[in-house]
């Protein structure tokens, strides 16, 4: 077994509220490992808006806190506990997807790890562990997307709304994505859009209108939150289905049920542990969506890469709407 550090660098924060909350700790406890756990030295952290989330208050943590979910790197201690059938070992390269991935070292429970195969690299396990876990099981689970179809994807040049249009695409759908500059433009015809509506230009709901003949989608996924959901109602066909996964623009608030009757809409406000509870759920969408990577059909689109001692920097950026593609953080 290697020689571990007892203390590490993380980004923790002691109390919720803006990036300010968020510090270095030069000084932090090595995770203590429990039976059934890996310990993992972690190389690359993903930056999602679920940090933001729990760093501002929204969504509740204990505190204090190391903040990050989602990270890749090596396996470094395996609990005594760990199922031999996972044929998890010190070494093993894998993303995790748990709480503290902004630290030299965490902790994850050892079922609900994705083992990286060699055509997957560590910065890309740490990309596609939450956020490309998220996508994937929104368009199999939340709305199995089928041929011919016509889907929306709002913020389609963003981390997960292009992993989105890209799987999408591959199960056959015609894709509608919304974007707010020319160049975000340009992204999500890249990751494969049919459609582009730059919605400080044209109006969201006209367009789509004019596209689907007054039809609307037969499935529309948003994160944006309350900025668009009654025009995301709106644009979800008859016994079509909504997909709202994120809060980028506020909570949505008073929401009457009722409305989903005008078209017999169906509402899903998904997360990703629900979806990959039992292992048996793990190991099919994770090694679907490994071979989705590994074949090409789907790819990671990088922003911006950051240091530990910028995580507060990084959340902020995603958060302002200025950023295309994954943003991730070098430990």
């Amino acid at each position: 077994m290697p020689s571990l550090p007892k203390q590490m660098r993380g980004v923790v924060f002691h109390s919720t509220g803006d990036s300010s909350v968020l510090q270095i700790d030069n000084n932090l406890p090595l995770p203590v490992l429990q039976p059934s756990e890996i310990l993992v030295k972690v190389e690359y952290a993903g930056v999602n808006f679920v940090d933001t989330y729990l760093r501002s208050g929204l969504y509740p943590v204990k505190l204090p806190a190391i903040t990050g979910r989602e990270g890749a790197g090596t396996v470094v201690q395996v609990g005594d506990q760990v199922d031999p059938s996972l044929e998890l070992a010190i070494g093993d390269r894998v993303a995790v997807f748990t709480q503290g991935t902004m630290a030299e070292y965490v902790c994850a429970p050892a079922a609900g790890v994705m083992k990286l195969s060699s055509e997957v690299s560590s910065r890309a396990g740490a990309a596609i562990m939450l956020q490309g876990l998220t996508a994937w099981t929104m368009v199999r689970d939340s709305h199995d997307v089928k041929e011919g179809e016509v889907i929306l994807v709002q913020a389609a040049a963003g981390g997960t709304g292009g992993l989105i249009v890209q799987m999408c695409k591959h199960l056959g759908a015609t894709v509608i994505g919304t974007v707010s500059t020319a160049v975000k433009a340009k992204v999500a015809r890249e990751h494969g859009c049919d459609h582009v509506i730059i919605y400080t230009e044209s109006n969201i709901e006209a367009e789509v209108n004019r596209l689907t003949d007054e039809q609307g989608c037969h499935a529309v996924f948003s994160g944006i939150g309350a900025s668009t959901f009654d025009a995301d109602l709106r644009l979800t066909r008859r016994k079509g289905v909504l997909v709202s996964y994120g809060n980028s623009s506020g909570p949505v608030t008073n929401f009457k049920i009722l409305d989903l009757s005008k078209r017999n809409v169906k509402l899903v406000r998904p997360t990703l542990a629900n979806y990959i509870t039992t292992r048996e759920e793990m190991t099919t969408r994770s090694g679907e969506l490994l071979e989705l990577i590994g074949n090409g059909a789907v790819k990671v689109k990088f922003g911006q890469e950051y240091s530990l001692e910028h995580v507060g920097a990084a959340q902020d950026d995603l958060v302002s709407q200025k950023t295309m593609g994954k943003l991730i953080v070098k430990i």
